[in-house]
């Protein structure tokens, strides 16, 4: 169903020194909606879906979920129903921003609840209600992040990867995809995470899903918290994408990146390193 979109993805170099190379995989333009690691977290569940004759996804999302957008393309493109569950009941309310006005229009369902409900949606009889409202959904949790979406973020890596990469490194919101790249990685490759959001409770819930050691998570450079900017970060955003032509965004990808250059100009990674 998905895979034919990812056969060739092309990488990128952009740091190169005599002792280290930083090379980008363009996730990004595997499609123009359904892309990075949201084509690979969702591309497993589609299947199960499909395979329990499931008509419609039912999954969860904040007013600026990237996931929600995602999804709810993703329905479109393979003949899926889709419901947003979203946070804030005040939603209904307001003119649709930008993301929720995406993902209407690709066909998804927005019902908007209280703050309150919202903080149910990974409790069994909650989900249970929901399934009984919306009757031959199939549920994706927020963020996408459950055991098939660990399984498909482990075909984010090739054995190109495996071979040539000494560290491989993600932006983590909610653990899926490192814990996907973790399991695909060989033990002598080191995972290295960059958290979104302040605190170490990422490290447990990406435990939840590997036994391997090979990995760490920062948060030194989420920028205090949770889609927190700087306009330092907004400079380090047009100079990057003026010169390598890979667009970056605030919450995620350009934090990792400002936090591989800086490791980088700290002589943090060893001689001859291969950085994916």
């Amino acid at each position: 169903m998905f895979d034919h979109l990812a056969e060739k993805i092309p990488y990128q170099t952009v740091f190169k020194s005599a002792d280290i190379q930083l090379d980008v995989k363009r996730l990004d333009l595997i499609h123009t909606e359904i892309s990075g690691n949201k084509f690979f977290k969702l591309k497993e569940n589609f299947k199960q879906a499909k395979q329990q004759g499931l008509q419609q996804i039912l999954t969860f999302g904040g007013a600026y979920s990237n996931h929600i957008a995602a999804t709810a393309a993703a329905c479109q493109r393979f003949g899926f129903k889709s419901i947003g569950i979203i946070r804030g009941e005040e939603l209904a309310h307001q003119p649709l921003n930008p993301t929720l006005a995406t993902a209407q229009k690709a066909g998804m369902q927005l019902h908007f609840v209280s703050r309150h409900t919202y903080r149910q949606r990974n409790e069994t009889e909650y989900q249970q209600n929901l399934l009984q409202q919306f009757p031959n959904s199939y549920l994706i949790p927020e963020g996408g992040t459950n055991a098939l979406a660990v399984l498909g973020c482990q075909d984010i890596l090739s054995d190109h990867d495996l071979e040539q990469y000494d560290v491989i490194s993600a932006a983590v919101g909610t653990g899926g995809t490192l814990a996907g790249l973790i399991e695909k990685s060989r033990p002598q490759q080191h995972i290295l995470g960059f958290s979104a959001v302040k605190g170490d409770f990422l490290q447990h819930d990406v435990q939840q899903w590997t036994m391997k050691k090979n990995w760490q998570i920062t948060d030194a450079y989420c920028g205090g918290g949770y889609a927190k900017t700087t306009p330092e970060l907004f400079h380090f955003m047009q100079a990057f994408e003026a010169e390598h032509t890979i667009p970056l965004e605030q919450v995620y990808t350009a934090k990792m990146m400002v936090g591989l250059f800086d490791l980088i100009e700290q002589n943090y990674f060893p001689h001859g390193s291969r950085i994916l």
